[in-house]
């Protein structure tokens, strides 16, 4: 495999030559330049070297159609995305690829060969192979991979390998440095560093990892390499990049070293990972929900939809309550609410806060193992606006029994340029619920917009594609 790597060189230029003494003199009263002691400055050398071992190259030869190959990207007319747009939109640095073949970065984590790195990094492989710092090629076993953490654990036959140490990400802090030891476009051991940007940062990808961002360099082929603290302990494994160009762009984004154990002991004892469930569907707040509450925060999770006899559920959580804190941790948002979740171990009795008619509750609820495909995602909030402007009507039989529902009305239309149409109420819309109050009829839609309080919007529950969530209206 072989790379076209365009080197520029920094030529000196020539200074000009100072004449005349009323010119020097003058420059003799400049304020000397500020001195930069290089103490101030990390020292990695000696780090680098104690830890570059134990990072490995990971190669792998894929199957004939599986996700490793190369993605299409088509647009909403079936015409394809032009090459230049395409690395736009592809987060995950999967390696260069000829062939059928990627790339990747890993560690050793024991000296019997048990070797982290990235789910997307050895997906759909027919073959993995894994280069250490003394040139040896291993043939790799695929021992688990996890795809809502992208962590996967690999197994090499070998004693006494070279091993990192893994630390804690829980005390980092922006503004730590960091250091990160990868294969960037096939080049072995290629050191970077640079500093902790953000913690616990949520993607809109579908996983459950507070990411750790950095400005580390990091480029396709970093994928699953260790991201290190000064100290020399893994802190993270690099994941992530968003980029324009498919390269670095000071955006890179690290899993925790604290999820990643635990990910990695549950691969190893069984080969897949379980994880918490709650139940629930969610959204985030918007200024304008907020008023319909009443409340005055925008932090939190609006729980759309509570999933018939699941933990929520049988907690007794409800539509309209808008989870505030979970097992000690306050929630942010709809974002932050899974990560919480997730990480929590099955079966565990966890104290959850709640949010409703203005006053807090506490609920204690039993959290269940997530099967894959459970949980539902978040919902995204529709744009909130101002005021009525619709025709309804009650709903089918047929509507009925295909949308599992007893109460509610159908939106049959939606006026243009009118407050409804602009808080994004659609034709086909069931409104369920105003203000937590069920609704079964037209006129019973009606009566509660009339005697809702104008000063503040209302708060629609509305089913929209099988799935629950609230949009603010302001009637007029």
């Amino acid at each position: 495999m072989t790379y076209n790597l365009q080197l520029r060189s920094l030529k000196k230029r020539a200074l000009p030559v100072l004449a005349g003494s009323a010119l020097l003199g003058a420059m003799a009263f400049h304020a000397a330049p500020p001195v930069v002691h290089a103490a101030e400055l990390p020292v990695l050398t000696q780090m680098i070297k104690q830890n570059r071992d134990a990072v490995v190259h990971i190669q792998v030869e894929a199957g004939g159609s599986e996700k490793m190959a190369a993605q299409g990207f088509e647009l909403p007319n079936g015409q394809q995305l032009p090459e230049q747009f395409r690395e736009f939109f592809r987060n995950m640095p999967r390696g260069p690829q000829r062939g059928g073949a990627a790339m990747g970065s890993g560690f050793i984590i024991s000296e019997d060969g048990y070797i982290v790195t990235n789910t997307h990094v050895i997906d759909g492989a027919k073959k993995v192979t894994v280069t250490l710092n003394d040139k040896r090629e291993l043939d790799a076993e695929i021992v688990g991979q996890d795809e809502f953490s992208d962590i996967a654990l690999l197994k090499v036959e070998g004693a006494n390998l070279p091993t990192v140490t893994l630390g804690s990400s829980s005390a980092l802090e922006v503004g730590q440095w960091v250091v990160a030891i990868g294969a960037p476009f096939g080049l072995d051991h290629t050191a970077t560093q640079g500093i902790v940007s953000a913690l616990s940062r949520s993607l809109p990808d579908g996983t459950y990892v507070p990411f750790i961002q950095t400005d580390v360099a990091v480029n396709p082929g970093n994928s699953g390499g260790p991201l290190f603290d000064l100290a020399g302990n893994v802190v993270g494994v690099n994941s992530q990049i968003y980029s324009r160009s498919g390269g670095y762009m000071g955006i890179s984004f690290a899993i925790p070293v604290d999820l990643v154990k635990n990910i990695t002991e549950q691969l190893k004892v069984s080969g897949t990972v379980s994880r918490g469930w709650l139940g629930v569907q969610i959204q985030n707040l918007s200024q304008e929900l907020a008023d319909s509450f009443n409340i005055g925060q925008l932090d939190g999770a609006l729980v759309a939809s509570v999933q018939p006899a699941g933990p929520a559920d049988k907690a007794g959580v409800q539509a309209g309550d808008i989870i505030v804190g979970f097992d000690q941790t306050a929630v942010e948002s709809a974002n932050h609410l899974p990560l919480l979740v997730g990480s929590t171990q099955v079966g565990k009795q966890v104290a959850m806060k709640v949010l409703r008619g203005g006053a807090e509750k506490t609920l204690q609820v039993k959290i269940e193992r997530l099967d894959d495909g459970v949980e539902p995602k978040q919902v995204s909030s529709a744009k909130p606006s101002a005021a009525l402007g619709l025709a309804v009507a009650p709903l089918t039989a047929e509507e009925r029994a295909a949308s599992q529902l007893e109460i509610g009305v159908a939106v049959r239309e939606v006026q243009p340029g009118t407050p409804a149409a602009k808080a994004g109420l659609r034709q086909g819309d069931v409104i369920i619920a105003v203000n937590n109050a069920r609704v079964s009829t037209p006129a019973e839609l009606k009566a509660k917009v009339q005697a809702a309080d104008k000063a503040r919007p209302l708060a629609m529950l509305v089913m929209r594609d099988g799935r629950r969530q609230f949009i603010a209206v302001q009637p007029s």
